[in-house]
């Protein structure tokens, strides 16, 4: 019999979420293989905008088990900063020798039990075996490999790979423009000189109004300045924030606490914390409100006409919240940068055609798509297996959520991580690699498939139903970890600070006093 240790796990993705998937594999004795299409590590962080900074404060955005050095100053670093702190990362740790660089994955395969196989109970399934068809080297190699694997886990992001363009009528898209039309992947992809020789000197307008497209327009006007204009479509106003110091207050100390674990209300959280959260509702209105003061304050929004119609809560939930370029809206006072509201547009020969009375028609020689990813295209296009392929993400008739945002119910022998959102993408990824690491390690089992279901489309409908109350910052904390048991299977438990008291109110009391006296002792003894 072959020892679990000795089991082949194929991770895919040299991101973040593959990197960690890694260290904590190679932390249980296991001997795992990365799979990453470029020549480095890195994800996003290695092909995006120089002028890019960190969204989120680096204080929630850091490797537990490895901080960031003295040397980095800046609470937002920059994009070198944290490429070079990634690429530390995996020095330190000994992971670049366990990846295949050059190697793209074009397909997997499970070879096994039938598809509709039960996942419940054992990580391994039935015993069957994972088929990852690669191919290595440039993209003049013939032919293809196969490797054999016990487990996969898909590490390949959310925010590349498969652009998302939206859709026009027939004659009104792209190709009814005589100008240049190009997606944010493919200008990231170009040298700065390349970027320089497209955007110089031509009319640029860029469709979007999240973090890569604000990047992106602060490029064009320091290139073009007010002598060409960058035109910023955007379809709806948003809290993009100016920092995390709201009225010189940081936000980790609103919403990154576990007192702000008690302002929502949660699934399975019983009667006491059901009262609490309903009491404090107050509180949650107000956080959103001294926040918003302070960002239309920095920002002059009004003057813009950029006061978004939605909460901040609102927007914090959904994560859609972006950090603002440092002197962003001095730009747009120059005149450098020009704001064109557009719930809809088309394209013609000239450029762009908007719904405004005073300049229907934006002319244009390049148009930039900032407008995101099909993350869930990706994922499902790696399937050989179209069934699983519907499955992974969910078909019109039946929507199957990842159990604890990482296991495919009816998925045997395969994780996802680096899929859901967060504020701080890495400590979720790095919580649920541990988790995962303790999973095929043998410290506990997975429930059966139909519980594992039930909880993950419970899990979904309370985010839904309360996205516009509390924001997904506590995804990372207060989601599944909110419920103690849910910490049990993390190898953290060692980690929580508990009172005697505590313990004694765990084994005796209802579940929603002994979740609030462990809170309040958060609160009093763990500053995090």
């Amino acid at each position: 019999m072959v020892d679990d240790h000795q089991k082949r796990i194929a991770i895919i993705g040299a991101g973040i979420s593959g990197l960690l998937a890694c260290k904590y594999a190679l932390s249980k004795g296991f001997q795992p293989t990365v799979f990453e299409a470029r020549s480095s590590i890195g994800g996003v962080w290695r092909k995006t905008l120089s002028t890019t900074r960190l969204q989120s404060p680096k204080s929630v955005y850091q490797f537990s088990d490895f901080p960031w050095p003295d040397s980095v100053t800046a609470e937002f670093p920059s994009q070198g900063e944290v490429l070079s702190y990634i690429q530390a990362y995996a020095a330190h740790f000994g992971l670049t020798k366990h990846i295949k660089f050059n190697t793209k994955v074009l397909s997997i395969n499970y070879r096994g039990a039938a598809e509709d196989e039960k996942a419940g109970g054992d990580i391994s399934g039935s015993g069957g075996k994972w088929e990852v068809e690669f191919s290595s080297g440039t993209e003049s190699s013939a032919g293809s490999e196969v490797f054999e694997a016990d487990f996969v886990v898909l590490c390949v992001g959310k925010y590349s790979g498969v652009p998302n363009i939206p859709e026009f009528a027939p004659g009104k898209g792209p190709e009814a423009f005589q100008g240049r039309v190009i997606h944010s992947m493919e200008y990231t992809d170009l040298k700065p000189e390349q970027c320089k020789d497209l955007v110089e000197g031509k009319r640029v307008a860029v469709v979007g109004f999240q973090k890569h497209a604000l990047d992106i327009a602060m490029e064009c006007s320091a290139i073009n300045g007010k002598e060409n204009p960058c035109k910023l479509l955007y379809r709806t106003e948003h809290w993009n924030v100016p920092d995390y110091l709201p009225w010189g207050i940081p936000l980790t100390k609103l919403y990154f606490t576990r007192f702000a674990e008690l302002l929502v209300h949660k699934p399975g959280e019983g009667l006491l914390l059901s009262f609490l959260a309903t009491v404090l509702s107050p509180i949650r209105w107000a956080m959103s409100k001294f926040l918003e003061t302070d960002i239309k304050h920095k920002h002059r929004l009004a003057k813009y006409g950029m006061v978004p119609k939605q909460s901040f809560l609102q927007e914090l939930s959904t994560c859609l919240i972006s950090t603002v370029p440092e002197k962003f809206y001095v730009r747009v006072e120059e005149g450098s940068i020009e704001l064109k509201k557009a719930p809809s547009f088309n394209f013609c020969q000239e450029g762009i055609e908007i719904d405004q009375i005073q300049q229907p028609v934006l002319e244009a020689d390049v148009v930039i798509f900032a407008t995101g990813f099909r993350g869930e295209k990706k994922l499902q296009d790696i399937f050989r297996s179209k069934h699983f392929g519907e499955i992974i993400v969910g078909s019109p008739n039946a929507v199957v959520p990842l159990y604890r945002e990482c296991i495919p119910p009816r998925i045997p022998q395969l994780a996802v991580l680096g899929f859901s959102e967060s504020i701080s993408n890495l400590f979720s990824s790095e919580i649920r690699s541990r988790w995962l690491a303790e999973l095929l390690d043998g410290k506990f089992k997975l429930p059966a498939i139909k519980e594992m279901e039930e909880e993950a489309v419970k899990w979904d409908e309370y985010f839904k139903r309360w996205r516009g109350v509390l924001p997904a910052v506590l995804r990372w904390r207060a989601a599944y970890m909110a419920q103690r048991p849910a910490v049990q299977g993390y190898g953290l438990e060692a980690q929580e600070k508990e009172w005697a008291l505590g313990r004694t109110v765990r084994a005796l009391w209802p579940n929603g006093l002994r979740l609030l006296l462990i809170r309040i002792q958060d609160i009093l003894c763990v500053n995090y």
